[in-house]
């Protein structure tokens, strides 16, 4: 019999937060962002929930469009980081991707003689960098960037500009609307720029907070990431928290018991003592799944209607919790290591990281249990 270790995916949740980001942005498109295996879930199978209800996708890097067009996905799919060869160039054109482009290299490579005769145009995200300072041309270099595109003829007219906020997590941090001032102020000067009249320019700024809590950032198209997943978006809770369904329910089980007595210590290091007479419960999972090791003494997990807290350091295969308090409870006994009850952003917080890092961290080794309305599958 196999461990009792999963991640239960429910794919409606994500349907459902997806929509959110409709109700949130009602005049904007929305590009549902799946790199990184869907943050975990699974792109390939959220992928195929999410392709009658979206317009497009973005992943982060061309071996993740390969995959979805492998799956059989055929909606457009934005490649965050762009190409980096002219072969990328003719797989994006023969397989409806669509390219950021966020350096002056990346336009050499567009540039390239080799690009004739391509089966389609390319849609192109041109990235500004507003204030980020990651990726991205500075904006004044922008419009010369544009013209230079504009020679080009396998690129489609219809551009968009797009930028990425350096503080959307706190989202009343003056930056922001900074960045955002700096946004609109480029676009408007672009606008009026008679040498771009050929392109039809649009924008994306907003990403999961901004669309939750930014409305001036609803341009023609946004990009839900982390809220498609359901973990809170903020630094400090906000009311849209309530709206957004949690999609990964991250379970184990408890495998032993142990009574121990006053004084004594539990797991590597022996950095937690006991100071009373205390059940503890080992449980099948460990930081080579995806639990992180950082939460030293400071996290709970929830076991039969309660929370129970960790103790003693988090090991690769195992975790010890103290269930001393805990009614009933026997080896078998199903835990809940983040889900419905305990929150991913809480565990991340106890981590001293972020939900994003807790989420895309469950290994390969834990399997996905995908579940829909009564539908359940399992792989």
């Amino acid at each position: 019999m196999s461990r009792q270790t999963k991640a239960i995916i429910d794919l409606d949740a994500i349907a459902h937060n997806y929509q959110l980001a409709q109700k949130w942005a009602k005049a904007s498109e929305n590009i549902a962002v799946i790199k990184a295996n869907a943050y975990g879930h699974g792109a390939r199978e959220v992928a195929i929930k999410l392709e009658p209800l979206v317009k497009a996708f973005a992943v982060a890097i061309f071996e993740e469009a390969v995959e979805l067009r492998s799956a059989g996905i055929l909606k457009p799919i934005l490649i965050l980081q762009g190409i980096n060869s002219v072969d990328e160039v003719v797989y994006a054109a023969e397989n409806n991707c669509w390219l950021m482009v966020h350096q002056p290299a990346q336009i050499d490579i567009l540039s390239d003689p080799r690009l004739t005769n391509l089966p389609a145009t390319i849609k192109l995200w041109l990235k500004v960098d507003t204030g980020m300072h990651r990726l991205g041309f500075n904006p004044e270099n922008v419009a010369s960037t544009l013209v230079q595109l504009s020679s080009l003829a396998l690129i489609n007219k219809e551009l968009v500009l797009c930028s990425h906020f350096s503080h959307a997590s706190d989202i009343q941090h003056n930056k922001n609307r900074r960045q955002l001032k700096r946004f609109d102020d480029l676009f408007s000067e672009l606008k009026k720029n008679k040498k771009l009249t050929d392109f039809k320019l649009i924008r994306s700024m907003a990403n999961s907070p901004a669309i939750a809590a930014l409305p001036a950032s609803h341009y023609e198209w946004n990009r839900p990431g982390i809220m498609l997943y359901g973990v809170g978006l903020f630094d400090i809770p906000h009311v849209t928290d309530r709206d957004l369904k949690p999609a990964m329910h991250f379970i184990s089980s408890i495998i032993a018991l142990r009574k121990i007595k006053p004084g004594q210590s539990v797991g590597y290091g022996g950095k937690w003592v006991a100071q009373r007479a205390t059940l503890i419960a080992t449980v099948a999972v460990g930081y080579a799944d995806g639990y992180p090791r950082q939460v030293d003494n400071n996290s709970e997990v929830f076991v039969r209607g309660r929370r129970a807290p960790v103790v003693g350091t988090v090991s690769m295969d195992m975790i010890t919790v103290d269930v001393t308090d805990i009614t009933d409870v026997s080896t078998g006994d199903v835990v809940e290591l983040w889900g419905k009850n305990i929150m991913a952003n809480v565990v991340a917080q106890q981590a001293s990281t972020i939900g994003y890092h807790l989420l895309t961290s469950v290994s390969a080794r834990v399997p996905r249990e995908y579940v829909q309305s009564s539908l359940e599958k399992t792989q």
